[in-house]
């Protein structure tokens, strides 16, 4: 496939948009799963949880830079992480489509999982964000990773309705 600079700087300016956009969608999702999730479950996953993942990530990123936040400040720092990851992900959409040749279901798919497997269930325990994988049921993880499918999914949805306005959508392999 042949991508141009054109096409690498109109995914540049669509992904925020398709990761905020797939954060509104992945939210509810999880929401509703978390619901149906027995009291059990639900017990066991909030009482591991040392505090919101995106939170305990934000203060201690600027707690390595001497900026210690409080109120509303740290509560927006920590949305802020939150909105930020989910759109630094979403050209890993594009990248896939564009480099593989992957139709939109299975890129988007493709994403959303590598984004639950690589975040949520490596980077985040690792860092300390979160308790251990261990420590939660897991429901908690299945969750996560269906939640995620959503997001991939809409990051494709925003991205390929862009692209089709724009006319630079990639051509799928056969």
């Amino acid at each position: 496939m042949n991508t141009t600079t054109a096409d690498l700087l109109t995914d540049a300016a669509i992904a925020p948009v398709a990761g905020y956009a797939a954060t509104k969608v992945m939210e509810p999702v999880s929401m509703k799963l978390y619901q149906l999730e027995s009291d059990e479950a639900r017990g066991r996953e909030d009482d591991a949880r040392p505090g919101s993942p995106f939170q305990i990530a934000a203060d201690k990123t600027l707690g390595l830079l001497g900026i210690h936040l409080k109120g509303t400040a740290r509560e927006r720092s920590g949305t802020a992480f939150h909105y930020g990851l989910a759109i630094s992900w979403a050209p890993v959409y594009a990248l896939l489509r564009r480099t593989t040749g992957l139709n939109p279901l299975a890129a988007g798919l493709t994403a959303g999982a590598a984004m639950s497997v690589i975040v949520d269930e490596g980077i985040t325990p690792l860092a300390g964000f979160s308790a251990p994988n261990h420590a939660y049921p897991a429901v908690t993880h299945l969750r996560g990773f269906a939640a995620h499918l959503a997001f991939g999914l809409a990051v494709a949805a925003v991205t390929e309705t862009a692209w089709a306005i724009l006319g630079r959508r990639p051509h799928t392999r056969r």
